[in-house]
């Protein structure tokens, strides 16, 4: 062999070889060095010369789709005041990186790869309603397979403003909504799809905590497109979380114990109306009704204006629902609330004034029946409409009634006074007794002292019975009125009664509605 042969052919076989190493950089194919571990060459592989700061695609025309997935795994609180929601929520992400692809069988059948998060390319999507910043664990790592699919997996402790409708409370329904969308990015460049069937995210309640106030009726799921400017339109999809109060413990410790004292205020009805202990009662019931308010306070929910059915106050809020347990329509996107002027719930204010009205009533009725010395007598149109018209109307019966004459008692009694005192004075005349004829056997006439003191006997007698007449008229008197008293605390105590089984009979229809609807 020619001595200038291995030269000729070294310059030859270089330009072959290197144009084959390009090609295998290029095409992904593995370096000829296999010495080291599989993963580290792999992953030395897809990161060298990896720029994060690009969108992942070979063509620029062509957009980034991000599939997204929502699980509920917990309702932390729910602050009625500040219109807050806190939810833990399970936050899934897939999308494709065409830069980050392999060859199984170059790399020892490794199909899955994690990698750190600050490395690749991650999507710009935010949740809009986001108000602070949860306490959510950092992830460092995503999943990437061998043809590019990248899936970030992590939790989420979520902080977002929610429009609180708490008028129902405390059976009230919540529709909160999580809108996920690209800060930056318009649907040109990154788009947005549901990663599984809405009815899979619907009705699933597989890792939800469904011990404590809150329980999960169901995720909605809604897509649509957005523009903030003519030649801008970006990509949103929306889940609404709607939960439900269980009503249990608010049942128990705000409205049995106000049903237990507007009990007791109608038991009270059957005391006596002469007597004062009734006044005294319901005083007592509603300064215990107050007491009863300002230690409840505390677990009323409260918020900043509106009015609840019970409660302090409320929005009137955007959740609605349709028919059936499952079945909710999606409320429109930022709707405004309607306020409701006041701070105080319904139910109480209402629960509140029936007491005051019933004091009231009580306080007419032993002012009515009460005895004085000058009561006047009732007047005949009133004793008709009472005694005849509302007790009949009341099925009490034919009341008693006495009919007097005043004028003519007096009369009869001045007539009266005046015969004893002429026949006192025809009595106790000393010429009178002296020109009286006496016959031979006629007894001597009295003594001029015993016919004064039989005139001053009869005087006495006759003011003693104009006195007792007197006093009867009065006890008269007071047994009308105690009459009158008694129907109209019939009538207005039936008024009362209807008024409050009308109010509960709307309160428990309107629960019930709302509850089981």
């Amino acid at each position: 062999m020619l001595p200038w042969a291995p030269p000729a052919l070294l310059a030859l076989l270089l330009p072959v070889l290197l144009t084959q190493g390009e090609a295998r950089r290029r095409g992904g194919l593995p370096a000829q060095n296999t010495s080291g571990p599989a993963l580290r060459r792999l992953s030395d592989h897809l990161l060298t010369n990896y720029k994060k700061g690009v969108r992942p695609v070979r063509d620029w025309r062509r957009p980034t789709t991000v599939s997204i997935d929502v699980i509920v795994y917990a309702i932390l609180n729910v602050d009625e005041k500040n219109q807050v929601l806190t939810t833990y929520i399970w936050y899934r992400q897939y999308w494709t990186d065409e830069f980050l692809q392999w060859n199984p069988e170059d790399f020892d059948n490794i199909t899955k790869l994690s990698i750190p998060t600050d490395s690749i390319w991650v999507p710009d999507i935010l949740i809009n309603e986001f108000v602070d910043v949860g306490k959510s664990p950092d992830i460092p790592y995503v999943y990437v397979g061998h043809q590019g699919e990248v899936q970030n997996y992590k939790p989420l402790q979520v902080v977002t403003a929610c429009s609180l409708d708490i008028y129902n409370f405390p059976f009230d329904v919540q529709n909160c909504s999580l809108t996920f969308t690209s800060w930056l990015h318009t649907i040109q460049d990154i788009n947005i799809s549901l990663w599984r069937p809405p009815e899979k995210v619907k009705f699933d309640k597989s890792v939800f905590m469904n011990q404590g106030e809150w329980e999960l009726l169901g995720v909605l799921t809604q897509f649509r497109e957005f523009s903030m400017e003519s030649s801008n339109c970006y990509a949103e999809m929306k889940f609404y979380v709607v939960i439900r109060r269980r009503p249990l413990f608010y049942a128990v410790s705000l409205l049995l114990p106000s049903i237990f004292l507007m009990v007791m205020d109608i038991v009270g009805f059957y005391l006596p109306p002469e007597s004062g202990e009734r006044v005294s009662f319901k005083i007592t019931l509603l300064l215990g009704y107050s007491v009863f308010l300002i230690i409840v306070s505390d677990t009323l929910p409260a918020t900043a204006i509106g009015t609840p059915l019970i409660g302090k106050a409320c929005f009137w809020g955007r959740a609605r629902r349709g028919q059936g347990s499952q079945a909710w329509a999606l409320p429109p996107p930022m709707s405004p609330s309607r306020p409701l002027p006041g701070c105080t719930g319904v139910y109480f204010v209402v629960c509140m004034a029936l007491l005051v009205i019933s004091l009231a009533e009580t306080i007419l009725i032993v002012r009515l029946v009460h005895k004085q010395d000058l009561q006047q007598p009732v007047p005949a149109w009133l004793r008709r409409l009472v005694l005849e018209r509302i007790a009949l109307l009341l099925c009490l019966g034919e009341q008693p009634t006495s009919h007097r004459c005043p004028a003519a008692s007096q009369t009869s009694k001045t007539d009266d006074c005046s015969d004893m005192g002429n026949h006192c004075g025809h009595l106790g005349g000393p010429r009178d007794l002296d020109k009286t004829p006496r016959g031979k056997d006629s007894p001597p006439p009295p003594p001029r002292e015993a016919s004064l003191a039989m005139r001053g006997l009869l005087q006495e007698l006759a003011s003693i019975r104009h006195f007792l007449e007197k006093r009867e008229e009065s006890r008269e008197v007071a047994r009308d009125w105690l009459r009158v008293g008694s129907v109209l605390d019939r009538l207005l105590f039936r008024i009362y009664l209807l008024a409050v089984l009308a109010y509960s009979v709307t309160l428990v229809t309107l629960w019930s509605i709302w509850q089981y609807s």
